[in-house]
């Protein structure tokens, strides 16, 4: 392997092959099937990046880095974990190093809030459009939630994009991170707390 890809959008005959299968072409040099891969998760890693973020421009950069990592290092790829879990590994290595080095640049979106929060009757309250200063609140719980979130490591901010956003079982999860399933359910329940305390002005 020698350029690293550039094209996401180009049609692939490959459609039909199963993960491992284009691994294997893709190792054995042919593009398209290192293409067709992109094209099956440029959209769940992008995700990740941009709930880790919040910034498209930031996304858009740390997409094509993973790919590019991803690429250079298909060589090595044992298939011992699937190639999906192996993607969001490189992932999570990649957007916590930037993350770290960025830590006042991240912002959450009131996309992420769970459904049992909207549930809320304070909350439905706190930004209903009947309320004649709801942008306004909106653009203050939008505040709170950037600043509780970056109060939690990117560790722990993870592990709720991860679950409570993205839908990942913590088995799934454990093996992204490499750690248990304990583990997970630890971090999990220490940030859900955190972000509870937190918003507890807008959720109790």
């Amino acid at each position: 392997m020698s350029d690293a890809p550039t094209v996401f959008d180009s049609e692939s005959p490959f459609g039909s092959r199963t993960d491992a299968e284009l691994v294997a072409l893709a190792q054995g040099g042919e593009m398209q099937a290192f293409d067709e891969l992109l094209n099956r998760y440029k959209t769940k890693v992008y995700g990740t990046i941009y709930h880790m973020t919040g910034n498209h421009e930031d996304s858009n950069d740390l997409l094509l880095e993973v790919f590019e990592k991803a690429y250079f290092s298909l060589e090595k790829f044992k298939g011992k974990s699937s190639f999906s879990t192996w993607i969001f590994q490189i992932t999570k290595n990649h957007v916590i190093n930037h993350c770290q080095k960025n830590r006042n640049q991240n912002t959450f979106s009131l996309n992420e809030i769970t459904s049992e929060d909207s549930d809320n009757d304070k909350f439905r309250e706190f930004i209903s459009p009947e309320s004649t200063d709801r942008d306004v609140k909106i653009k203050e719980l939008q505040n709170k939630l950037n600043e509780s979130l970056m109060k939690l490591s990117e560790e722990h901010r993870l592990v709720v994009v991860m679950h409570d956003v993205e839908g990942k079982s913590g088995v799934e999860i454990a093996q992204i991170l490499r750690c248990s399933e304990g583990t997970v359910r630890s971090r999990l329940h220490y940030a859900r707390q955190q972000l509870q305390t937190h918003l507890k002005d807008y959720l109790i």
